[in-house]
């Protein structure tokens, strides 16, 4: 049995709901992920494992600063130091608008580190660990631009061009995984969207439909472990052999506030894997829901924060209260923000306010609402499904206090 460590998604440079901490200067947030990603790096040294899949996303953004990629290297530097035998994979995040330019973590193969490897394109790679040799079938992040780069394909549409996109690499796959010798443990290592998975916060980070990967065209038997980066839950998918996602490394944003955190530690050996998923002290997220009732809104939304305090304590909060009309204009928010200090960041409060009747916005024209009220009056009167309208509420919120919002970014 060889031992190796899975992680991915570490999405350094990812600082939003965080502030400049005066110790070191960088945000708060970098600090969280680093901590996180510091949890695996220690867990593969101290065991110590045989080899570690890093299955793509280093960096939030293709072109990250030097103090991400700073923080990333210091990383990657200790497992090499240890001996550990290391292969990165390219992420949708981490590759160029233009394909001949490098990818963001393409240095780290050009500098000939001992025992680090990265991959672009798929191959069938042999490591040699401390317990045996293990065989790697890379599948890095594919993208439609050689596609496009030919005259015969730019009339496709968009689905057209994934359909083939897909279709070419589950038969390469296919192809490369006929190349395996059956004597020696081998894993799939890839970043893809698997049809069937569960997605979190990644479907905010890039824009336009991801190619779908059938599962069947990973689950080949003579693979022991399919590992996998991009969608952010971990999770596994049913069958033989276990394809499963590590998840990001940290929480994101606010539809990741339920899941849990971590990495993969497995033992393969020739067509079984033993897994166990290791989770890591990721911050948490916390969502309070308020509907005060009485005439003094905010000694109720107050005695509510008293009795979250330790869910409140070093955690990123967000509040939403619920108003009735007539209780609009009664909240003293700098008592609210006060009783929320121990928080490591608190939100944009949001204040809803019910609306009652078929009235369509009124006040809008003699200016009695806020934008905020306006957008999210808007929005119950189209019928936008309520998760989906806190979410846009939110990120308006953000827009309106100059706060980055991660919508758009990162886009392939």
């Amino acid at each position: 049995m060889v031992k190796i460590l899975h992680l991915s998604d570490v999405h350094l440079g990812m600082e939003n709901y965080g502030r400049v901490d005066p110790a070191t200067g960088l945000n708060s947030r970098l600090l969280d992920f680093c901590a996180t990603f510091d949890e695996a790096i220690e867990r593969a040294v101290r065991e110590p494992v045989d080899a570690v899949l890093f299955c793509g996303d280093a960096y939030k953004h293709r072109d990250p600063s030097p103090t991400h990629q700073r923080e990333f290297a210091r990383r990657i530097r200790r497992l090499s130091e240890a001996g550990i035998p290391t292969v990165i994979l390219a992420g949708n995040h981490d590759l160029p608008n233009a394909t001949p330019r490098a990818f963001s973590t393409e240095i780290f193969g050009v500098l000939g580190l001992p025992h680090v490897y990265v991959y672009r394109t798929v191959q069938l790679v042999r490591l040699e660990t401390r317990r045996g040799p293990l065989q790697v079938l890379t599948v890095p992040w594919v993208t439609r631009s050689a596609l496009l780069s030919r005259e015969q394909y730019r009339a496709h549409t968009l689905r057209e061009l994934n359909e083939l996109l897909v279709a070419k690499l589950e038969e390469v796959i296919g192809e490369t995984a006929r190349q395996l010798d059956p004597d020696v443990p081998a894993v799939l290592a890839g970043h893809c969207h698997v049809f069937g998975g569960r997605i979190g916060a990644e479907r905010w980070l890039a824009v336009g439909d991801d190619p779908m990967v059938s599962p069947g065209a990973l689950r080949d038997p003579r693979f022991a472990y399919v590992a996998l980066g991009h969608l952010h839950c971990q999770q596994v998918l049913g069958g033989e052999p276990p394809i499963a996602y590590s998840g990001s490394i940290d929480r994101v944003d606010f539809s990741e506030e339920a899941e849990q955190k971590g990495f993969w530690v497995v033992e393969v050996g020739r067509g079984r894997a033993e897994l166990e998923f290791v989770p890591v002290r990721a911050r948490p997220f916390v969502t309070l829901t308020v509907q005060p009732r009485g005439d003094n809104p905010t000694d109720e939304v107050l005695r509510h924060i008293e009795r979250q305090a330790d869910r409140v304590r070093d955690a990123v909060v967000r509040l939403i209260i619920d108003l009735q009309p007539e209780q609009q204009g009664r909240l003293d928010e700098r008592a609210v923000r006060q009783a929320l200090r121990e928080a490591s960041f608190v939100a944009p409060i949001q204040q809803r306010v019910e609306a009652r009747g078929r009235a369509r916005l009124p006040g809008i024209l003699e200016g009695a609402l806020t934008p905020l009220e306006a957008l999210r009056r808007y929005l119950e009167a189209t019928n936008v499904p309520p998760a989906r309208r806190d979410l846009l509420l939110e990120y308006a919120e953000r827009l309106l206090h100059e706060e980055p919002t991660p919508a758009l970014d990162g886009a392939d």
